[in-house]
């Protein structure tokens, strides 16, 4: 009866370790739920399932526990699904970790070519993937977008400049990797001044990007605060409450 040697499982299980770290790297850079480690450990989990089944010596086993992480990384994969409104969060990493599950169960079998190629596959996948998809939805780029992030920016401005600072958040905003989804302002009276809330949708690395518009901000005559938070934070309250990036400024 054949069984699988210590190097061949240390081998097998490397292959499936490094597929799913590698699609994990990706994942962890553009900063989501499952990142490098997660995907690691579920190619890994995947891996010695198999792994498992095949030094059982039981010819049908592997094929059986194969389904059985199937159904399993339909589990994990269901709880980072999250629903948001109307748009739905999440596909895209619950569609990588059954990835890398997949990846997985190939090393695991033995197949370490085949994993390869599936984890060059799915890196190709969200590599080219995503700006292609907004190439041929350019006119609303961040419609079924599910990687990108709810963000927003308060600030508080002299009712004079209003105009001028809403024109000055379009324009920093008119990229893809920054959109603006509305802006909506509060005015008390003249003496007070205009609080505006910005709501934005941010992929990557966000706070960078946040700290350099609050920067520019920050320049304009006229603004007396300005901050940004995620929009899943609970503080929606007026600019001079800062959370994740604040700038307060005094009027001379």
């Amino acid at each position: 009866m054949q069984t699988v040697s210590n190097a061949e499982f240390a081998l097998r299980l490397g292959v499936g370790l490094g597929c799913g770290a590698l699609i994990g790297v990706e994942r962890q850079w553009r900063a989501r739920m499952a990142g490098l480690r997660t995907n690691a450990l579920v190619a890994a989990g995947a891996t010695l399932f198999v792994l498992y089944s095949v030094s059982a010596n039981d010819m049908g086993s592997p094929t059986r526990v194969a389904s059985y992480v199937v159904s399993g990384i339909g589990f994990l994969g269901g709880g980072v699904i999250l629903r948001d409104g109307f748009t739905v969060r999440g596909l895209n990493t619950a569609a990588t970790l059954w990835c890398s599950a997949a990846v997985g169960v190939l090393a695991a079998d033995g197949r370490l070519v085949f994993a390869l190629i599936a984890t060059a596959t799915v890196l190709t996948v969200h590599l080219l993937g995503r700006p292609l998809g907004r190439l041929i939805d350019r006119d609303n780029p961040a419609e079924e977008d599910e990687d990108l992030q709810p963000y927003q920016l308060h600030l508080a401005c002299r009712l004079e400049v209003e105009q001028h600072v809403r024109a000055l958040i379009v324009q920093h905003t008119s990229g893809h990797d920054l959109i603006l989804r509305g802006i909506r302002s509060i005015r008390a009276d003249e003496s007070s001044g205009v609080r505006l809330s910005a709501h934005l949708l941010l992929d990557g690395d966000a706070a960078a990007r946040l700290e350099q518009l609050v920067a520019r901000l920050s320049l304009e005559p006229g603004i007396s605060a300005v901050h940004w938070h995620s929009a899943d934070d609970s503080d929606t309250g007026p600019p001079h409450r800062a959370e994740d990036g604040t700038s307060t400024l005094s009027e001379g």
